[in-house]
C-alpha cells in the first residue's frame, strides 16, 4: 500500500477535565490535563518511534473571501424536536419527508419531518443488551427498497449483530422479519463501534472497534484476520459475505460517507481524538495501535509506512473532550455557505465544531458552541430527507436551525 500523505490541523488545547464517576457514553477515556497549545502544518505520521510530539509550524491566515465572510455572518441555533431516552441517530432517504430515530434501548421511532410521533416503528428491546457502550447503535435504510431497514445492535451476550428488517409501511416494521447478516462475538463490553451506512455501490459498511479493554488488549487493531478493529463490508443482496474493508481503528463510533469520500471519527485512548478523511476504497490502514493520532503509541521505526494520518486531532482537555462524536457533511439548503463542511462534537465536551476538507487538509475550522450552547452529552448526528442537520444527546433530538 502506498504511503498516504494527509495534512493535519490541531485544535487549541485547554486544561479542562471531565468529572470522574459520570456515566460513560459510546467511549469515554480519561487523561491528565494538557495545557500546551499546538498547531501543525502539513504532516504525516511521524517517521521515528521516538517521536513524542507533533512538529510545530507557524500557521498562516487564509485571505478573506466571500465564502469566509458568509461563514462569519452565519448564526446557528438548536431547536428541540423531541425529548427521548438516549437517542443516537436520525436517518432518512434523500427526498423523503419521513425518517427514523433510534434510541439505545432498542426502539425505532418515526420522524415525520417535524416531530417524533406515534407508536414505535419497531421495538427489539428484548433482543438488545443496553448497558454502557452496548445497545442499539445505528440504523441504515436500503438505498432503493423502501421496505427494508438495517440495525446494528448488541445482543444479550454482548455480541455485535447487524440485521435486516422488513417494513410493511413507513410506520411499521415486522420484528419477526429479522434476517441476521452478521453475528460477531465481542471479547469485552466496550469499543463496539457503531455506524452502519451504505456506500454508493450498495454495500453496507459497518464500523467495529478493537474488541475493548485498553491498549488493544486483544491484538485486533493490526490483525487482518479478524473483523474487529476496522470497517466491515456486507452485501445485503444474497449472502452477506462480510469482509474487512479497512483496519487500524480503535473505536469508530461514527463515520460518514460523502460521495466517494469517507470521514471517520475514531475515539482515542489516552490523549487524542481524531478524524481521518480518505477516498472510499478498501485496504486502508488507519494506524491503531501503532499510533494514536500522530503520536507513537506502540510503534517501531518504519511502522508509519502505508498508514493513513488523520486530518484532525483534538486533545483531551480541550473544552472537556473525552470521546469524539462524529459527524456529518452538511449538504442541506438552509445554509448553502456550509455546503461540504464536516460537523462533529464530543460526548463529554458537547460542543459543535466544523471544518471544510479542501486540498487534502482540514480547512476553515469553526467552533459554533457559543451560538448553539452546550446541550449536554452529544451521542450522534443525522440528516433528514432534505439534508438538514440534527444532533442527538442523551435526552433530546435537536435540529440545527438559523439563529437570530
Amino acid at each position: 500500500m502506498r504511503r498516504l500523505l494527509v495534512p493535519l490541523l490541531l485544535l487549541s488545547v485547554t486544561a479542562c477535565l471531565t468529572q470522574q464517576g459520570e456515566p460513560t457514553g459510546p467511549d469515554v477515556s480519561t487523561a491528565p490535563p494538557i495545557t500546551t497549545v499546538t498547531t501543525a502544518g502539513a504532516s504525516t505520521v511521524p517517521d521515528t518511534a521516538s517521536t513524542t510530539s507533533v512538529p510545530t509550524t507557524t500557521s498562516t491566515t487564509a485571505p478573506t473571501t466571500t465564502s469566509t465572510l458568509a461563514l462569519d455572518r452565519t448564526v446557528l441555533a438548536y431547536q428541540v424536536v423531541a425529548d427521548l431516552d438516549f437517542p443516537v441517530q436520525l436517518t432518512a432517504r434523500p427526498g423523503e419527508e419521513h425518517g427514523y430515530v433510534i434510541t439505545k434501548d432498542g426502539v425505532v421511532w418515526l420522524f415525520d419531518g417535524a416531530a417524533v410521533a406515534g407508536e414505535p416503528v419497531l421495538d427489539i428491546s428484548d433482543r438488545v443488551r443496553n448497558e454502557g457502550e452496548q445497545g442499539l447503535l445505528s440504523i441504515a435504510l436500503h438505498p432503493t427498497d423502501q421496505g427494508r431497514l438495517y440495525l446494528h445492535y448488541s445482543d444479550p451476550s454482548g455480541a455485535t449483530v447487524v440485521s435486516e428488517f422488513t417494513l410493511s409501511s413507513p410506520s411499521q416494521a415486522d420484528p419477526a422479519s429479522e434476517r441476521v447478516l452478521l453475528h460477531q462475538d465481542q471479547p469485552a463490553g466496550n469499543h463496539n463501534g457503531g455506524m452502519v451506512q451504505f456506500t454508493p455501490d450498495g454495500a453496507l459498511l459497518l464500523g467495529l472497534g478493537d474488541g475493548g479493554g485498553a491498549n488493544d488488549r486483544f491484538g485486533n487493531g493490526q490483525n487482518p484476520d479478524t473483523l474487529l478493529g476496522g470497517l466491515v463490508s456486507l452485501s445485503v443482496e444474497g449472502e452477506p459475505q462480510p469482509s474487512k474493508y479497512a483496519m487500524g481503528l480503535r473505536n469508530p463510533w461514527r463515520f460518514w460517507i460523502d460521495g466517494e469520500t469517507i470521514f471517520i471519527a475514531d475515539v482515542g485512548q489516552n490523549s487524542i481524538e481524531e478524524v481521518s478523511v480518505t477516498p472510499l476504497e478498501p485496504g486502508l490502514n488507519y494506524g491503531w495501535p501503532l499510533f494514536e493520532g500522530l503520536q507513537c503509541f506502540n510503534c517501531s521505526s518504519g511502522d508509519e509506512e502505508g498508514l493513513v494520518a488523520p486530518v484532525l486531532e483534538v486533545q483531551h482537555g480541550d473544552a472537556g473532550t473525552c470521546s469524539i462524536t462524529g459527524g456529518i457533511v452538511y449538504r442541506g439548503a438552509t445554509f448553502p455557505q456550509l455546503n461540504g463542511h464536516y460537523f462533529y462534537s464530543d460526548y463529554c465536551g458537547g460542543y459543535l465544531r466544523s471544518f471544510l476538507f479542501s486540498d487534502g487538509a482540514a480547512a476553515d475550522p469553526r467552533d459554533w458552541s457559543e451560538q448553539v450552547g452546550i446541550p449536554g452529552r452529544v451521542t450522534g448526528f443525522g440528516v433528514d430527507g432534505s439534508g438538514e442537520m440534527f444532533v442527538t444527546t442523551t435526552g433530546q433530538l435537536l435540529e440545527v436551525v438559523a439563529g437570530g
